[in-house]
């Protein structure tokens, strides 16, 4: 969907929505809503614009940059100002700006945790200073959080796991085939359910016999990468590769949670695997990057898990109408919305700290191949083909 018709949507969709209660960066200043039509949900009783808090982990990773983009875009565009901030990876700094929005008495927080379960005081903060808050992408583990917008997070797994299994043929090849395992940032809430869905997937075969992790490193905390960082994604498999690879062993497959995990061990084998298949290594990965895109392009880089945070904006976006509207929100919001892409409501999945179920609104993502690209980012708008042939994001 494009961007535009995204928008399209979202200020135009009637909502009938019960809340789980109880580079160098900077921070960027408070932004005007640049829109003249307003919704109900946009404006005080005063007629003054009301204004949405976000908070981003970074800009260092590619995608945060397209959700603060998109989720700024939506909510000017639909009449109400925003604070967008940047934290740098730095929970204390992330902390910080929270508390300043608080301060400025934001009517509503969207928040993207670096550690879901650092937000607690400043969580608590916004609760007591009545200010609803929207867990985006990350759950954050505080029962001040009122819902959960993001990815099916499991099925972002299952994907990558699916896409080894199938391309190996493991269901009919007797193998065995060598893998390697990387994960992601431990502090982040999504890693776990992104890893575990794809052992759910691999490990009857590691079981068999068919998949062989050489190195025997297969824990999540064992193969997991702080920070997401490329730079120790790629120290980590280049110590693998010495280790287990040297004597001439040959690696087939390597999981790798995220594209700029991926980055890292696409570098890795690319200067340090000597096995004659290293055109052939299965890599996976998730987000879409446009460096791994170009990978992918290239044959170094098999797949990716693409979600379209652009969507993930306009879940937001209508959630917050609803919250800021007093209305009841349930999966009555997806039944009135008239988006055209998937999203369940769920109520079971996802828990805080103590217990609580958050209800979430869970998209649905889509793997990308060389073969699918057109299709599923060009031709949805959310990447042009630039003069070289690769992909670029979209203005």
């Amino acid at each position: 969907m494009k961007k535009a018709l995204a928008l399209l949507l979202a200020a135009c969709m009637s909502l009938a929505l019960v809340a789980c209660g109880g580079g160098d960066e900077s921070t960027s200043g408070s932004t005007p809503g640049g829109s003249a039509s307003t919704s109900q949900g946009a404006t005080s009783a005063t007629g003054e614009a009301k204004t949405v808090g976000i908070s981003m982990p970074t800009q260092s990773l590619e995608r945060w940059n397209r959700d603060g983009s998109y989720l700024d875009e939506q909510f000017q565009a639909a009449g109400y100002e925003t604070i967008v901030t940047y934290s740098d990876n730095d929970t204390n700094r992330q902390v910080n700006d929270i508390q300043n929005m608080i301060a400025e008495g934001v009517d509503l927080l969207v928040v993207s945790a670096i550690d879901g379960e650092a937000l607690n005081t400043v969580m608590n903060e916004a609760g007591e200073a009545g200010i609803p808050i929207i867990a985006y992408d990350r759950l954050i583990m505080n029962d001040n959080v009122s819902y959960y917008v993001s990815f099916d997070n499991y099925t972002v797994g299952t994907l990558q796991g699916q896409y080894i299994v199938e391309t190996l043929d493991l269901a009919n090849q007797a193998g065995p085939f060598n893998i390697e395992l990387t994960a992601g940032d431990p502090a982040d809430n999504n890693a776990g359910y992104f890893f575990q869905g794809a052992m759910d997937q691999l490990q009857p075969y590691i079981d068999e016999g068919k998949l062989v992790v050489v190195s025997g490193q297969t824990d999540f905390d064992a193969v997991a990468t702080a920070a997401w960082d490329t730079q120790t994604a790629m120290e980590r498999a280049q110590n693998i590769l010495a280790s287990y690879y040297a004597d001439g062993t040959q690696v087939d497959a390597w999981l790798c949670s995220n594209d700029s995990t991926a980055l890292g061990v696409t570098q890795a084998i690319q200067s340090d695997y000597a096995g004659a298949n290293k055109a052939d290594i299965l890599i996976t990965g998730q987000d879409g990057d446009v460096a791994n895109l170009k990978n992918i392009k290239d044959g170094l880089q098999s797949m990716t898990v693409y979600k379209a945070v652009a969507n993930e904006a306009v879940v937001t976006l209508d959630l917050a109408k609803a919250i800021l509207e007093g209305a009841t929100i349930d999966e009555s919001l997806i039944e009135a919305s008239g988006w055209d892409f998937d999203c369940a409501y769920d109520v079971e999945s996802y828990s805080t700290s103590e217990g609580r179920i958050c209800p979430s609104f869970l998209l649905v993502p889509d793997v990308v191949t060389t073969d699918n690209m057109q299709e599923k980012l060009v031709d949805t708008g959310y990447y042009t083909v630039g003069d070289d042939g690769y992909l670029v994001a979209a203005a």
